[in-house]
């Protein structure tokens, strides 16, 4: 019986794609034997004629004719005398295309009450940083038209090391600065500068997760060296391994415990340094916000000798979004450390960095951390006071923008974050913080960035539930 034959009169919806280049007969084969086999074209449908698709495709009449000639000796098409080519009627069928999964796209949900890591910018300093972008974007200068020095704006770094000296006391000059996008970069700037895989570096333990893992990442032999109440002990340090060829610290606030490295820890780190020629990474990372007595002063400051490379951020005192930070390195290794950025990252952004320069010259930032300071505070207040209770031990930090609350050590801290994140209070474990086993067991909650009623209230969900 003979088939009946279909005519597709709409073969538009199963036009072929054509490569740019190479034969064009062999490339309309190809493509309509690619639409016969995954189905696209079905057994009956009625080709279109070789006048038809020669015009379409810009291809010589004969190039057409000979890619059918191909299909029909190939038993994919059927030639019918008067009637033109069809599909034939039994060809080979690839698997069916799975169907693709649609993508939607995730909102980005706030964070939960208690979080770690975000910043307290208010409304009167979001107004004036939208005038200042605003104002660079209507009269934008030339320097957003080009490449920009690796190292960041000059104007930024007189302005940063001005703040530096005067707030932190770090001894530096605008030529040691190099604006980063954040803390992360920083630290990866200065690992690869100073270090090679398999050199050996302390870390304070516990620590913060993202620079253990920046270490262990790039090969170095990681030791982690205990943290007590006066910081890091160097004398364990060196006991542990003396060769050490760098220390990663956060001297004015421990994160995660928060205490502050005394002064005697201090100059016992510096004269480890310089006796063996190790470099100090210094994390400085929110010692803006001390509320009770001016902080030590940088370790950078009282080094002298060109052993610490400090990274600080604007992203715990302004926002995260603006990917702004910096190193103050060693003139030493200023050019090695500009050579790594401009191979890995050109340059920072111009437009932020003019906003920010303008930001800090004109006095804004320090007002902006005065009303910052005071907000982070009384959410503090309200923590400590929500989070009163028997199984909770809660020391009231002088310093930055988290706290620990301390559980007995039969306890399991993990669990109880998340049964703390499942009634909307966003803690994190501080055990994992650990590079090994530890007895100590508590919750690591931040206060910067909500309302202190909204963190306490989420605070007292938790403690009902304990």
């Amino acid at each position: 019986m003979m088939q009946k034959l279909r005519t597709n009169s709409d073969w538009s919806a199963s036009t072929p794609m054509l490569p740019a280049k190479g034969p064009r007969r062999l490339a309309l084969y190809r493509a309509l034997r690619g639409l016969i086999e995954s189905g696209q074209m079905k057994p009956g449908d009625k080709l279109p004629t070789t006048r038809d698709i020669a015009g379409r495709f810009g291809i010589s009449r004969g190039a057409a004719v000979a890619a059918y000639e191909m299909l029909v000796a190939d038993g994919f098409a059927e030639a019918r005398v008067g009637a033109g080519t069809y599909v034939a009627g039994a060809v080979p069928l690839l698997p069916a295309a799975p169907e693709p999964q649609a993508i939607e796209a995730e909102e980005a949900k706030p964070p939960l009450p208690g979080s770690l890591g975000c910043s307290t910018a208010d409304e009167t300093t979001l107004r004036i940083f939208r005038m200042l972008m605003n104002r660079h974007l209507t009269q934008p200068s030339a320097r957003h038209f080009h490449y920009n020095d690796p190292a960041g704006s000059l104007a930024l770094r007189v302005e940063v090391a001005a703040y530096l000296k005067a707030a932190r006391g770090v001894n530096c000059e605008p030529d040691q600065v190099i604006m980063t996008a954040g803390t992360q970069q920083g630290l990866d700037l200065a690992v690869r500068a100073l270090l090679k895989p398999g050199d050996p570096v302390w870390i304070e333990d516990p620590c913060y997760v993202a620079a253990r893992e920046l270490f262990e990442g790039t090969g170095l032999s990681v030791t982690p060296v205990p943290v007590d109440g006066e910081g890091i002990d160097v004398a364990a340090g060196i006991a542990a391994r003396p060769e050490a060829k760098a220390v990663y610290v956060t001297p004015s606030h421990q994160y995660p415990l928060g205490v502050t490295l005394s002064m005697a820890r201090r100059l016992a780190l510096i004269d480890w340094a310089r006796a063996t020629g190790a470099y100090i990474i210094e994390d400085d990372y929110d010692s803006e916000f001390r509320f009770a007595g001016p902080p030590l002063s940088a370790l950078q400051g009282i080094d002298g000798s060109g052993r610490v490379i400090y990274v600080g951020t604007f992203s715990k005192t302004l926002l995260p979004g603006f990917r702004i930070g910096y190193l103050v390195v060693p003139r030493a290794l200023r050019e090695r450390v500009l050579t790594i950025r401009r191979l890995t990252d050109r340059f920072p952004s111009t437009l932020a960095e003019d906003a920010l320069t303008e930001f800090l010259r004109d006095g804004h930032f320090s007002a902006h951390i005065k009303r910052a300071r005071k907000r982070v505070k009384a959410a503090r207040d309200a923590l400590v006071e929500a989070l009163r209770c028997d199984r909770l031990t809660v020391s009231v930090p002088e310093q930055g923008l988290h706290l620990v609350a301390e559980l007995d050590g039969a306890e399991d801290d993990v669990a109880l974050a998340h049964q703390a994140r499942a009634v909307g209070f966003g803690v994190k474990a501080l055990s994992p913080l650990y590079a090994g086993p530890t007895e100590r067991r508590g919750l690591v909650v931040g206060f910067s960035g909500f309302e202190p009623q909204v963190l306490a209230q989420a605070a007292r969900r938790f403690v009902a539930g304990l």
